[in-house]
């Protein structure tokens, strides 16, 4: 058995209560669709600002009444801490994945994503260190590499911030290692890699790049690609980023704590590359789509190139990435004709 089966095992025998911050959104919500179906009590916290009802309406269809019946929603903003405070009493486990993402919106709007990303973060930290929870996860940022050129990206070597996100995400990892050091409050950070799959929001100006061009290609629109498509990313398939939240949560091994690890698949895919792929799953699932994309100019605050080394988490945490992005383009796509169509 990995070690990701050992803990899910484990926690079925023994179940524990969790908060998931941003419930509703994506990730969070993929979140709780595994933990209810292990079991698990779990309380969610969420204020819509990039959530959905109909994500949680989704998950509640996937599950039984009984796993349905374990979990407890609080709308509620992480800017403020009472409600920070009311989402973490009685909790074993935070997996905070509330934030505003996109750098673009950070961009647009930096005091927004300052106030949800940095206040939101603290107000969470001081809450889940008052209420003595076993462990605060949270969601860093593969963004936090900057301008360093090195590839793949390692943890210890990071270069300058090209975006207030990807400030505000920093900020994160700093004020997580002055708690460690301060009050004995151990977390540890996920740095995402450009994750996708079901349940991510095609919709809106900062939708991410894999739904955005779905949804375009199953209704027959242009595709736009930033630059001339040779720009690459570590897609990581949303499952591999569960398994992380949850070994991470879960570990008990002091070194493992206090540390932010990539959560990725090593690999390297180029934004046509991924077009290619997207356009054959698609015909997989009886959508054909023959148009080229439009390329236009490079964005503002963007990286070249992203890969990860997922050595760290490999060694402390026993992360083995289920899903390679061939794979994961194929579930993800049979979700997006079934939804969107």
């Amino acid at each position: 058995m990995s070690q990701y089966q050992t803990v899910c095992a484990q926690l079925q025998q023994a179940p524990k209560t969790w908060l998931v911050t941003g419930v509703a959104g994506f990730i969070g919500s993929n979140l709780l669709e595994t933990l209810l179906k292990l079991n698990q009590k779990v309380v969610g916290l969420d204020n819509f600002a990039t959530g959905h009802q109909h994500n949680l309406d989704e998950v509640q269809g996937l599950v039984s009444t009984a796993q349905w019946a374990n979990f407890r929603f609080i709308e509620g903003d992480i800017r403020n801490i009472t409600d920070c405070q009311n989402a973490c009493t009685s909790v074993d486990y935070v997996l905070h994945e509330a934030a505003l993402g996109s750098v673009p919106r950070s961009i647009a709007d930096p005091i927004l994503t300052n106030s949800a990303n940095i206040t939101g973060f603290l107000n969470m930290l001081v809450a889940a260190r008052d209420a003595q929870v076993s462990s605060f996860t949270y969601a860093a940022s593969s963004s936090t590499y900057g301008d360093h050129p090195a590839l793949p990206k390692v943890e210890e070597n990071i270069g300058k911030p090209l975006s207030p996100y990807a400030v505000t995400k920093y900020v994160n990892e700093l004020y997580a290692d002055v708690f460690a050091k301060t009050y004995g409050f151990k977390a540890i950070g996920l740095r995402y890699f450009n994750v996708f799959g079901q349940r991510q929001d095609p919709n809106g100006a900062y939708a991410a790049v894999i739904p955005k061009w779905t949804s375009s290609m199953i209704a027959g629109g242009d595709v736009f690609i930033n630059g001339d498509g040779e720009t690459s990313r570590d897609f990581c398939f949303i499952d591999n980023t569960v398994q992380a939240n949850i070994l991470a949560a879960t570990t008990q091994d002091e070194a493992a704590k206090n540390q932010v690890y990539n959560v990725a698949v090593g690999d390297r895919t180029t934004l046509n590359e991924l077009y290619r792929a997207i356009q054959v799953a698609l015909a997989e699932n009886q959508v054909n789509f023959e148009r080229d994309p439009v390329y236009r100019e490079f964005r503002a605050g963007d990286v070249r190139h992203s890969q990860a080394s997922i050595a760290k988490i490999q060694q402390h945490l026993g992360y083995e990435p289920q899903f390679k992005i061939a794979e994961g383009i194929q579930l993800a796509m049979r979700w997006y004709v079934n939804n969107l169509t």
